[in-house]
């Protein structure tokens, strides 16, 4: 290159030699320092009309002054020339600077094509479109065919049937491009002690060996007077103590087990009074059961009691230390035979007519000082377990970063149809349904979907809580909704739902889209029309239970959450006992399992699909306001009847009310801001997503300690910061600082909802 410059600049100097031009230097970077180098010089300019300028030479030379045609051929080859020089000055930066070439950056095809295919999508598939795909791809048929995948006679979580089901979930996820993984945790369960069986013995005759146990049960032998306290609830237990005037304190107390508390905490109210065992059983009244014991846990709280707070990666990790919600006291289940012995005798007083079963040939008496000693041994032990989470997404593509979870319990003690395998059948199936409809029909949800099947829910959501605890920094932020599949069909008539408040509008709607599965009633009736008659929240929603496995996403991580059930009648009867499999629960739904079952699994789709699907979350920040005043009206009635006892005089409700106040404008706002938000604009979409989605969050009280009050949340929660609380308590001083919390809870909730911090109005 350097050779063909300088012939060029040689060819240059040849051409004009003979001519006199304007001095000008032509060079390469690299011959600046000492290069060759073409000099022309030029004398100024003569003009035409100027006289001619004689200059006396030696040997009598004469100035040169070219001819005017001849002076035209030279200024075209001067600019040939540097037009030349242009090009191969280009050439050279060309070649000097040109960057390396670089392998393109693969990328799914699906997302080369979405950005360019959004508009298209958006009005090509409408919400009705996507109902319908849902619609035609959950069926009884591929129900009924993914079921006998998954059903299993037992499978207890950590053990082999548990981890192959996990592995079979695991492979169904990769089959379907879901990028499945695994969480692991290291938890403590407590199971029987196969060497040392539990007794119970009245006097000196061994009454059982029981097959099932309530795991958590504090351990030993103790003896003590037999009492009957029916179902162990508040009422009840204060009938026997009041008006009834039954010592309970070192007794064994008999209960009949319930649908309206659970076991947990029917085993913490009777504790609190002084009793050294629990006994329960399936009274025929409530459970047509006669023959077997319930398995069940009674660990006041969720996940493992062991770690209370703390993910257990590995329980080296922390200090040693256990959960406040484990009994002190020892709690044994035993069949409705064996109950029916001990009542027999134990005498007393005869019992309330709403204390009375259906056990054949028994009087219920109350027992007392009159009955004869009961023994109750239990020798549970501790085993350290491996159990497996698995996962798998189906990934937006706006906000991949935010996401639905749907999730089942995989675990149970025997069968566990209604408790596990149908939500677990259900999970894959939905899985299966929204992956076709991405890859193969066209739907682009907006944000992701994360599948989840838990293990270990028997003893308390124990995987879902170690997996919240071990990702909380992050999931409160990203995972906006969790939706449980657990235990969703135990009927065929009616349908129950467990919430926040954030979801009832969207239930509602979604209700009304999904037809009645098994078409009781009238022809084509939605499941709203069919279940919600004069009043549908009085009809359908009931409080969210610490049993639920909803429940941990809501209380302990401030994350919306929603389970539901087709229920009949009369609870169903089979948890936690042999009896909870396919025959009992085909019983149970009059034989159209796979049917109401699809119905559950387009429930669930259809709320998971419109929340990752619209460019505003369906979140209802409007129905807090309803639930929050109920709450401020009960609470302030307590006040005045305290107040006018003289124990609380002087505290008011006023500030509570001032920061429901302060929240309501919020909500208010973001309603008029909504109004006027151009839904095209991703940015404003997610800024109002982000603070619908605080507001959850921002109902758990800071202003408690999440290890010793895992249950944070101020309405929904367990303990002294709750609204609830506040219903119960006297002490002044102790209701002042609890009014100053729910009030700064609330205040700070509604200050996110706000926006920026210019925007608050604290009416404070």
């Amino acid at each position: 290159m350097a050779a063909t410059i300088n012939q060029a600049r040689s060819g240059l100097f040849k051409m004009f030699k003979s001519e006199r031009y304007s001095s000008f230097t032509l060079q390469s970077d690299g011959e600046r320092d000492g290069g060759s180098h073409l000099e022309v010089k030029l004398s100024d300019v003569i003009d035409d009309h100027a006289p001619s300028e004689q200059a006396s030479q030696p040997g009598g030379s004469h100035s040169y002054r070219p001819r005017p045609q001849r002076n035209y051929c030279k200024v075209c080859y001067l600019a040939l020339g540097t037009l030349f020089i242009f090009i191969i000055g280009y050439l050279i930066g060309y070649v000097s600077h040109r960057s390396p070439r670089q392998e393109p950056i693969p990328c799914d095809s699906e997302q080369e094509v979405s950005v360019a295919e959004m508009a298209v999508v958006d009005s090509a598939l409408s919400w009705t479109d996507i109902t319908s795909m849902l619609a035609q791809k959950l069926t009884p048929d591929a129900f009924n065919s993914r079921l006998s995948d998954v059903e299993q006679p037992d499978h207890a979580a950590g053990s082999i049937a548990d981890n192959t089901l996990g592995e079979h979930v695991f492979k169904s996820f990769k089959n379907l491009e879901m990028e499945p993984w695994t969480d692991i945790h290291y938890v403590q369960l407590q199971t029987l002690n196969s060497e040392k069986p539990n007794r119970v013995l009245i006097g000196q005759e061994e009454l059982c060996q029981p097959k099932g146990y309530l795991a958590y049960s504090a351990t030993g032998k103790v003896k003590g007077k037999a009492v009957y306290g029916n179902y162990g609830r508040q009422e009840d237990l204060m009938l026997l103590l009041r008006t009834l005037k039954v010592e309970l304190n070192g007794t064994v107390i008999l209960l009949r087990a319930t649908g309206q508390i659970s076991l947990a905490q029917q085993v913490a109210n009777v504790a609190a009074l002084g009793v050294s065992a629990v006994l329960i059983y399936p009274d025929t009244k409530d459970y047509k059961l006669q023959t077997t014991e319930r398995y069940g846990h009674v660990h006041l709280g969720s996940g493992d009691p062991y770690t209370p707070g703390f993910p257990s990666f590995n329980h080296t990790q922390f200090p040693p230390t256990q959960s406040s919600g484990l009994p002190t006291v020892l709690a044994q289940s035993i069949t409705a035979a064996t109950a029916a012995k001990i009542l027999t005798r134990i005498g007393g007083p005869e019992a309330p007519h709403s204390f009375i079963g259906e056990l054949d040939n028994v009087k219920y008496t109350l027992g007392g000082a009159s009955s004869d000693d009961v023994t109750v041994e239990v020798n549970n032990v501790l085993q350290d377990t491996e159990i497996h989470n698995v996962f798998g997404v189906i990934k937006g593509f706006t906000e991949p970063d935010r996401y639905v979870v749907l999730g089942a319990q995989r675990d149970a003690w025997g069968p566990g149809y209604a408790k596990a395998t149908v939500g677990t059948t259900l999970l894959l199936e939905l899985a299966r349904a929204v992956s076709e409809m991405v890859h193969t029909d066209g739907f682009r949800p907006r944000r992701s979907l994360v599948f989840a099947s838990w293990s270990a829910g028997e003893y308390g959501s124990v995987g879902a809580t170690e997996w919240l605890e071990g990702y909380l920094s992050s999931l409160d932020k990203r995972a906006f909704t969790y939706i449980s599949l657990d235990g969703v069909v135990t009927g065929k008539a009616d349908v129950k739902v467990s919430a926040s408040p954030l979801l009832y509008s969207l239930l509602q709607s979604t209700m009304k889209e999904v037809k009645n599965p098994i078409g009781f009633g009238e022809s084509g009736k939605s499941l709203y029309d069919q279940v919600s008659g004069v009043n549908f929240e009085k009809a359908v929603f009931e409080p969210m239970q610490m049993e639920d496995s909803a429940y941990p996403f809501l209380a302990f991580s401030g994350i919306p959450s929603l389970s539901f059930r087709f229920v009949s009648e009369k609870a169903y009867p089979y948890y936690g006992t042999s009896f909870d499999n396919k025959e009992y629960l085909g019983y149970a739904t009059a034989h159209h399992l796979s049917s109401i079952a699809t119905g559950a699994g387009l429930v669930a789709g259809q709320l998971a699909l419109r929340l990752v699907h619209d460019h505003v979350l369906r979140l209802d920040v409007q129905y807090y306001k309803t639930v929050l005043r109920q709450w401020v009206v009960k609470i302030n009635q307590r006040l005045k009847q305290v107040t006018r006892n003289g124990s609380a005089e002087g505290l008011s409700a006023n500030w509570l009310i001032k920061a429901i106040g302060s929240y309501s404008t919020a909500a208010d706002d973001l309603n008029i801001e909504l109004l006027n938000t151009d839904f095209t604009d991703t940015l404003a979409c997610h800024n109002i997503n982000d603070r619908m989605m605080r507001v959850e969050h921002n109902l758990l009280s800071q202003f408690v300690s999440p290890k010793e009050v895992p249950f944070r949340h101020l309405l929904f929660g367990h303990g002294s910061h709750t609204m609830a609380a506040m219903l119960e308590g006297e002490d002044r001083e102790a209701l002042r600082t609890q009014l100053a919390l729910a009030t700064w809870t609330l205040q700070g909730c509604a200050n996110a909802l706000s926006g920026d911090v210019w925007d608050i109005d604290n009416q404070i």
